[in-house]
């Protein structure tokens, strides 16, 4: 019996995440493998739904940027600036929430106050340095008119110290996807305060990117499941009715 109450709800990733592991048992690896890359349909409300979109700034997304070598790999190999302005342009048209969250900081980066780790990392090479080219969107990622452009971000969390969920609720917002860098870090921080938050939350993993492929795919494989429906471009371009 509780097998088939799981069945009946797939749209719930977690409950995906459940009925997997009841079934690993007794299935071989290959057709376990197949049953979690299997394509999952699902309906987005337009109105109720936001694409966030994180950090597609040229440190990251184009040559020439500080970070752009750690992270091609992955761009590449999920095909993402493409992925991401396609999925952006149709969710757009299809009458969605578009919001993009670019981090910056002053010349001197004296917002950063962290001796270790990545933000220290962040002001010691000078990256993302305010009203420079690094700091600037991808060309194909810049916010059109009618988007959002969040505030205030100066550390790991879309949330924390921004006003991201200030737009999110005065927009109705329900349905949170995420999209951008890096998909074990800021993408991360921002998946899990969204789902503590209260918003449905879906991950992308075709339009995400760390600084190497064996970390993006370990995030979503093992985390991203607890807090998110892990979903693609092509899946949510279609639950929103655009594809």
């Amino acid at each position: 019996e509780i097998l088939s109450f799981i069945r009946r709800r797939p749209q719930c990733h977690f409950v995906r995440h459940i009925l997997y592991f009841i079934t690993s048992r007794e299935q071989p690896t290959r057709l376990r493998r197949h049953r979690l890359s299997t394509t999952m349909a699902f309906k987005l409300n337009p109105s109720e739904t936001a694409l966030v979109l994180i950090e597609f700034q040229n440190e990251f997304t184009t040559e020439g940027g500080a970070l752009y070598g750690a992270v091609e790999e992955c761009i590449k190999k999920n095909n993402v600036i493409e992925n991401a302005s396609k999925l952006m342009n149709v969710m757009r048209d299809a009458g969605c929430s578009v919001l993009h969250v670019p981090i910056a900081f002053k010349e001197g980066h004296n917002e950063i106050g962290a001796s270790a780790g990545i933000l220290a990392g962040i002001a010691e090479g000078k990256t993302f340095t305010k009203d420079t080219w690094s700091s600037e969107f991808h060309p194909s990622m810049a916010p059109q008119p009618a988007d959002l452009v969040v505030e205030g971000k100066k550390g790991l969390c879309g949330f924390f110290s921004t006003n991201l969920d200030f737009l999110l609720r005065q927009r109705g917002i329900k349905n949170v996807v995420l999209a951008g860098f890096l998909t074990n870090c800021c993408i991360e921080s921002t998946m899990r305060t969204a789902y503590e938050h209260g918003y449905d939350v879906y991950t992308l993993k075709d339009a995400s990117a760390a600084t190497s492929v064996a970390a993006h795919e370990a995030a979503f494989e093992h985390n991203f499941g607890m807090f998110s429906t892990v979903s693609t471009c092509e899946e949510v371009a279609a639950a929103v009715g655009g594809a």
